[in-house]
């Protein structure tokens, strides 16, 4: 099923990827499910594994395998694990943020233990007072000879309980659209702390939690873009890394979900027949196959066009919005095959409707995507085409992918 783009090189990530996810992480997950605690091994492994680093040039000691490869990834472990593609996704997200706005003393400092997994980066923007409303975030940075004192609680970030290295969105003005800066905040920072992990409806194993940044000394050298670029930094990051992430966690349940469903009815007898040939479960399982192959050609052809340095960000927009949507309702027939038997923790399908459901939120909700698609077929949108911004170094991604 996979669409235009895929290269060998894409296929063979694709089975190292699944043959660890089947190996390392599947015998984790019933203790993931029943703790709800933050699995921190499996989230570092995939960062010493390299695969943080999917979308980082080799000069800076990255893969350089482009956005479809990474797609790919993800797709692969949350086929498995909905939380392990969650985590990857969510530390992959501020690379952008580094490449694309990041001095190049700033990209020899991160990029390369990104790469190598000694670092693992999270993005801080989400606010409670503020959720997907970029311009209402309250936290603050202020000037001091040498540096910044930031202060700031940033909420529903991913990774939380693991990153040492947080891409802080915060004021340094009172209003205006320069209002808002990015910083690189090492954890051990004095005044940085995340507050005790809460286990969530979905996502067993995946932290994504506030984190505290209190009178937080940063170093001028430590101020991402220029002074207002704080938006800018945001936006970019949410729409050419953010979307297509999201979307990858996202297919990769949604994969998993049909192909459980599949199996239940082929096996489940009713009356001496396999449930599947009932024409009632027939019907589900053709949809649910269509919003699959549908979800995956909207996701890769999106990520396909970034390597290509395709002006593209309605696609990602869309592509979250559509693997999200599609997913859920995958998920909701998937549950209704399985009927009573769904409800069950012995079967996986009870844990695929609860993670499907999680992916609502992160990198804009389903309105937000409407809106922004809306607004860009209007013309009334408000934001530059980041992925025509930054075409070239993701042509040349791109490049390196089809060589």
């Amino acid at each position: 099923m996979f669409g235009g783009g895929i290269t060998e090189r894409h296929e063979q990530l694709k089975a190292e990827v699944r043959a660890f996810a089947e190996s390392e992480v599947a015998p984790r997950i019933r203790r993931m499910e029943a703790t709800g605690a933050v699995e921190r091994d499996l989230a570092w492994e995939i960062a010493r594994r390299g695969w943080i680093g999917i979308t980082i040039d080799s000069a800076y000691g990255g893969m350089g395998a482009g956005h479809l490869a990474k797609v790919v990834l993800i797709e692969e472990l949350a086929r498995v694990c909905g939380a392990m593609g969650a985590a990857a996704q969510a530390s992959q997200l501020p690379v952008a943020m580094i490449v694309n706005f990041g001095s190049e003393d700033q990209k020899q400092r991160w990029l390369p233990p990104i790469s190598t997994g000694e670092v693992m980066p999270t993005i801080d923007v989400t606010e409670e007072v503020s959720g997907s409303q970029i311009g209402a975030i309250q936290g603050r940075a202020r000037r001091r000879p040498g540096g910044w004192v930031l202060n700031a609680v940033k909420t529903h970030v991913g990774n939380s309980h693991l990153a040492n290295l947080h891409c802080v969105v915060v004021r340094t003005a009172d209003s205006g659209p320069g209002s808002l800066s990015a910083f690189l905040v090492e954890s051990e920072r004095g005044g940085v702390s995340v507050r005790p992990h809460v286990p969530a409806m979905g996502l067993a194993g995946f932290s994504f939690g506030e984190v505290v940044f209190e009178d937080v000394w940063v170093p001028e050298e430590n101020l991402l873009g220029a002074v207002g670029d704080g938006r800018d930094v945001a936006d970019s990051a949410s729409v050419l890394n953010g979307r297509a992430n999201l979307g990858a966690v996202s297919l990769g349940v949604h994969r998993a979900t049909v192909e459980t469903t599949l199996a239940f009815a082929a096996e489940r007898q009713r009356c001496g027949r396999p449930l599947s040939e009932l024409g009632t479960v027939e019907q589900r399982l053709g949809q649910m196959v269509s919003n699959l192959m549908t979800a995956q050609t909207v996701l890769y052809l999106a990520a396909d066009m970034l390597d290509r340095g395709v002006a593209c960000d309605g696609q990602l927009m869309n592509a979250k919005l559509v693997n999200y949507e599609l997913g859920t309702a995958s998920a909701k027939m998937g549950m209704e095959v399985h009927a009573a038997c769904g409800l069950f923790t012995d079967r996986p399908i009870e844990r695929y409707f609860r993670d499907a459901h999680a992916i609502f939120a992160p990198a804009g909700t389903s309105d937000v995507q409407r809106l922004r698609l809306a607004q860009a077929a209007l013309g009334t949108a408000q934001q530059p085409q980041w992925s025509q911004r930054f075409a070239a170094p993701t042509q040349e991604v791109g490049a390196a992918v089809a060589r």
